[in-house]
């Protein structure tokens, strides 16, 4: 599997060297396969335990996080395109080297405390990390204490499930960056139509292969309606936060969040596109 267009720094740009992992993983031998078509070692990416099996090798040698797992039907994110958020985001800071003293936010860290845990081994950053759901934040801390990560990440719960940045802000926080992977969907039956149009594409009988929790993929009003909030509820911690921002998974919602940020009168904004392959995601950055 080609990881051509990644950023410079993002140690996934190569095909996985699976016997390498699985020496890391010896779990994942039992899912290792022969692709049909060129003979070279891969997986069945259709199959979720396969998945998570490749991102605790890949977390494991890596980025020496000893400990990983969520619970069934969580979401599962592909690694390295997770990697590409956290250096472009270095970029963005220019502070592309480590610096203990960066600190981030992690809006909806989910289960798996991904961005978290990469930040933190790439670039040694402290993080908070947020999510309105009380499994995902249980499952993420059980991740940071066997890591003896407490130091460096800290876990809330959001109580509000309407709110963002509200509630999780401390009037003594400084940040410099906050990041989200907003739920993208508008609602479940959207959510199930492009799993199952992603399972026919990817010619599987099985569920989307990165599964994910209702919370994860879908909100009413769908993504735009969620970063709409997050620009009103931004203006509030203008003096706490330098940077804002948060993936835009689809560009015909480019427009509505620049214009919400033209009417909170941010002072830049800047948008930063992504590539994995054929694919091409973005996210958008701001601060008053």
């Amino acid at each position: 599997m080609e990881k051509s267009n990644l950023h410079h720094r993002n140690k996934h740009n190569s095909r996985y060297d699976f016997k390498s992992l699985a020496t890391a993983t010896p779990d994942l031998k039992s899912f290792i396969i022969k692709n049909k078509f060129n003979g070279e070692d891969t997986i069945d990416f259709g199959n979720a335990d396969a998945v998570k099996s490749l991102n605790k090798a890949i977390l494991k040698s890596v980025y020496s996080i000893s400990y990983w797992d969520i619970p069934r039907d969580y979401l599962c994110p592909p690694i390295p395109g997770r990697a590409d958020y956290i250096h472009y985001a270095a970029d963005l800071l220019n502070m592309p080297y480590r610096n203990e003293k960066v600190r981030v936010l992690d809006i909806g860290t989910g289960a798996n405390c991904v961005y978290p845990l990469i930040g933190n081994s790439e670039y040694g950053w402290h993080f908070v990390g947020t999510d309105i759901d009380v499994i995902s934040i249980e499952s993420a801390k059980k991740t940071v204490n066997e890591n003896n990560l407490q130091e460096m990440i800290e876990l809330r719960l959001q109580p509000e499930k309407t709110k963002i940045f509200k509630g999780i802000i401390l009037p003594d926080d400084k940040f410099d960056l906050t990041i989200c992977n907003p739920p993208f969907h508008s609602s479940k039956e959207a959510a199930e139509e492009s799993s199952n149009r992603k399972t026919k594409n990817l010619k599987i009988k099985k569920g989307l292969n990165f599964g994910g929790v209702s919370n994860e993929l879908w909100i009413e009003g769908g993504e735009s309606a969620f970063i709409k909030k997050m620009v009103e509820e931004s203006k509030e911690y203008a003096s706490q936060c330098k940077w804002f921002s948060t993936l835009v998974s689809s560009k015909e919602n480019l427009s509505g969040v620049y214009g919400e940020l033209k009417r909170n009168n941010v002072k830049d904004v800047r948008t930063i596109e992504m590539q994995q392959g054929q694919k091409i995601s973005r996210f958008v950055a701001w601060f008053f």
